[in-house]
């Protein structure tokens, strides 16, 4: 016949229990938040930075400033992206906002986002369009459900032009803005490709420094591998994931 359970392993069992059920809820408020914390876009001044050479300047700070004194320079507007500076190398530097992010990523409208990227030219050429009809729809006040099937239209009426071999991105400012979590930047390059398994990279295996970006699903027939790099583009070192 089987003994009554010890009331001290009784008592041990229940506070484990309750821990992990304390846990397990934590962890889908935390879920929640994360998803109802920006359900919809802010007032567009929110996006907007006021100073117009303090974004030249984070912009510029996107790459080297060997690639980025010379590169074309975009600034934020109320009616989209104006060229500030005219460059000469084919190189386009500008500061996203949260809005070029995944479809489903919790952050998509959040206004503190300021992401610095310079293209290099077959980018600039290919994957920068979409930067501006993105945005174009924001401003016209369109849903993100409206945007993301704005931009996959888009591409398949030819507005939007195909991916150039060649296309990358510098985003290895020190001044970004990427996310409410952790140290809000992470130092990288972007790769940008058309559709492939991952694992044809290596991405995000162990150990692996590359990353797989969803950025374009479901909106365009893009895959963007992130490379983390261990220097900020002033030369200084940069964490590391």
């Amino acid at each position: 016949m089987e003994k009554p359970m010890n009331s001290h392993r009784f008592a041990a069992i229940t506070a484990l229990a309750l821990a992990f059920s304390m846990v397990l809820e934590a962890r889908e408020a935390w879920s929640q938040e994360a998803k109802t914390k920006y359900p919809n876009m802010a007032p567009v001044d929110e996006y907007l930075m006021t100073d117009r050479n303090a974004e030249i300047a984070l912009a510029r700070s996107a790459a080297p400033e060997s690639i980025s004194r010379d590169a074309t320079v975009l600034v934020l507007g109320r009616h989209g992206y104006e060229t500030a500076v005219e460059g000469k190398n084919g190189f386009v530097c500008l500061v996203e906002r949260g809005w070029m992010s995944p479809a489903d990523a919790p952050e998509f409208w959040n206004p503190k986002l300021r992401g610095p990227i310079c293209f290099n030219p077959p980018a600039a050429r290919s994957v920068l369009p979409t930067t501006y009809k993105r945005t174009e729809m924001v401003l016209a006040g369109k849903t993100k459900a409206e945007i993301i099937d704005g931009n996959k239209a888009a591409f398949e009426r030819g507005e939007l032009p195909g991916l150039e071999p060649g296309a990358m991105s510098y985003m290895m400012s020190k001044g970004a803005y990427l996310t409410d979590d952790d140290d809000h930047n992470l130092a990288h390059l972007m790769f940008y490709a058309p559709p492939l398994d991952g694992a044809i990279w290596g991405a995000d295996l162990p150990k692996s420094p590359v990353m797989l970006n969803p950025q374009f699903k479901g909106a365009q027939p893009i895959d963007v591998f992130v490379v983390p790099v261990g220097r900020w583009s002033d030369g200084t070192l940069a964490p590391v994931m």
